[in-house]
This record gives structure tokens, sequence and C-alpha cells, in this order.
């Protein structure tokens, strides 16, 4: 039988208009069948409790993302995202009880109440029964592995070599954290960009960061000499466009870039990642500058490993966490676009 309780999810109305950025009106918010019980075997009735807001998701709203791993959002269909966290309201799966708090393991609906399948979630269990559910999402999440796996793999960081690394979008989720790692694994000086003096704050006094430029305010490439006077070793690159393109003009030979996003380009259509102008390029074969793509999910057989690693970081106080929290499911296409316009400090989530 069904329920008669209501249920709400989040829909794509329109995609992005002339100027292609994200707004609220592309997403509406509207009543939905709530899940027939019982449920078939094998499922589970979830509450959603947590959604996990993340800038990869813009390219969805396109017709095309222009990536292999993730389709466009439909219109009129629900739109889902990386992550979440749900509460088991009932369970066809012996493994799972009434109250397991889940995360999954990839896609997740913008959605109050849903049936999934047990197979494509997993029970938030931690050693320490203290920590917030939300660090699933953060830094025990796709976006600390992200951050761990880019720097470990494409980083190359030498602990006691005296390297300069730099992240852009630092004061963001993944930069954050990758900044933070970094200084954890040896990298001698971590230098970050971000948009405001608030975030220049949190980064240098809170995160460990030995010095922040605001590049709304101040000259990129003159501070990048100053701070980094040696040259940049190692660029973990979170945008694209002109940051990238003065940082790189910095950048010493046989250094590294790790290749996560680039938001510069996230409201255009343009293949990815995006070409860089000839000038940059070249710079990269004269001092043969690494810049591979990163996609984390190349890596999942590590993912186990990365994520012990990120729990002992996270308990002995080498990482910190910095979150943004809007409330609401009707407020997911706020929270969304704030965060593609740097409203938020550290991971952005929407608490349902």
């Amino acid at each position: 039988m069904s329920s008669n309780r209501k249920n709400y999810h989040i829909v794509l109305t329109s995609r992005p208009g002339e100027t292609n950025e994200a707004t609220e009106s592309n997403f509406g918010y509207e009543e939905t069948a709530y899940p027939d019980e019982p449920i078939e075997s094998g499922m589970l009735l979830i509450k959603n409790l947590y959604l996990s807001l993340d800038p990869a998701l813009r390219c969805r709203l396109n017709d095309d993302t222009g990536v292999e791993y993730i389709g466009p959002w439909e219109i009129g269909k629900t739109a889902d995202g990386f992550g979440g966290i749900g509460e088991v309201i009932s369970s066809s799966d012996p493994g799972f009880k009434t109250g397991d708090l889940i995360v999954p393991n990839f896609l997740w609906p913008w959605k109050l109440y849903f049936a999934i399948q047990s197979v494509a979630v997993r029970k938030i269990t931690t050693k320490n029964m203290d920590w917030s559910p939300t660090l699933y999402l953060s830094v025990f999440g796709l976006t600390g592995l992200t951050a761990y796996l880019g720097v470990k793999e494409k980083g190359h960081v030498v602990k006691g070599a005296n390297q300069t690394m730099v992240v852009s979008a630092a004061a963001g989720s993944t930069g954050s954290f990758a900044g933070q790692i970094a200084k954890a694994m040896g990298c001698g000086k971590v230098v970050g960009t971000c948009g405001s003096h608030a975030k220049v704050r949190c980064l240098t006094e809170e995160l460990g960061f030995d010095a922040a430029i605001n590049y709304k305010t101040e000259s990129l490439p003159d501070q990048l000499k100053v701070l980094c006077p040696h040259g940049i070793d190692i660029y973990f690159d979170n945008v694209g466009g002109q940051t990238t393109n003065d940082i790189i003009q910095q950048m010493n030979e046989n250094s590294h870039i790790i290749l996560c996003g680039q938001i510069a380009y996230y409201n255009k259509t343009i293949e990815y990642p995006p070409p860089l102008p000839k000038e940059i390029s070249d710079i990269l074969k004269t001092r043969n500058i690494n810049r591979d793509r990163f996609l984390v999910l190349t890596y999942k057989d590590q993912f186990a490993q990365a994520t012990e690693a990120l729990m002992e970081m996270y308990s002995t106080g080498k990482i910190k966490v910095k979150e943004t929290i809007e409330t609401g499911l009707e407020n997911a296409g706020k929270a969304f676009v704030s965060m593609m316009n740097g409203g938020n400090t550290g991971k952005q989530l929407l608490k349902i």
C-alpha cells in the first residue's frame, strides 16, 4: 500500500539562458509521489537528510555535459548529485535496519523520500561516533578523495624538498583540503587563491595555508612573485582561465599541474580540459610541465586506503573542515547558484 505522506523533489525546469549562468529559476520544487510500500527485496526506503552540492554538477545543466562519466539533467525529471546522507525508514535487506545512516556509492536523488537498491549505498560507520555525519560528504567523501588522490597521484610531493604549491579556489571544499593534505604530506609551502579577505583569513589563520591571495583586490602575478620567489613546483588547478595562465607562467621546470576542475569555464560550452593559449602551451612544453587530466573515479581501487588516511589526518588535527549549510530542500537551487558564485567557504551542503 502507498502512504498518504507528502513527498517533494527538485526538478530541472529550464537550462541557462543567454548568459549561460545558472539561476534559481532553472530549478523547481514540486510535489511527487511517495514510494510504494512495502518495498521490493533488496531495496531501502530512505528519508533524505543532506545533499552535497558540487561545482562539477554545473555541466549537467547543459544539453551535453562534455564528460563521459555523467549525463545531463533532464527537464522535468528529478535532479541528482554526487552525494547525500539518508536515514533508512524501512529495509528489505537484512544488512540494513531502520535508523541506519547511509551515503551513496555515486548518485543521490534530490528528493525527500525515495527507494534505492541497497547495493548502491553504504552505511556510515566510524570509529568516532562524535564525528558529524556530514564529514562523509566532505573530507571522507568524493571531495576529500579527490583532494587526497589528486595530491598523491599527480602532485609528486617530496617531503623535505622545500616545494611550493599553489591552490586555486583554495577556500572551496576540494581546494581547502588539497592545501592541508599537501602540508600534511610534507610540502614546504602552500599558497591559496580566493575571492575575499574573509577567505584569506580563513585559509591562513584556520586551515594552515602559508599565504593566500585575494585575486579580486590584488595582482595575482605580482603577489605570486613575492610569495613564491623560487617559483611554483605544484599547482592544484580548480579554476582554469586567466588565473591558471598567470600561475603557469611562474612554474618551474619539471613541475606538476593537478588538473582537477575548471570553474572559469563551467558556464561555457567548451571541450574539457579547455585548451590553453599558445604562449601558455609553449611554456608547458619548454619547461616540461606535466598537465594530465585528473579524474578521481579512475582510482576507485584506492578509495578504502585513501579514506583511512583521511580519517587519520582528521583525527590528528591535520585536516580541518569548513562547511556552508543552507536549509530546506526548496532552497537547493538557491544554494547551488550561491556556490557557483563563490558564496561558500568549504563544503556547500543542503540540510533537508
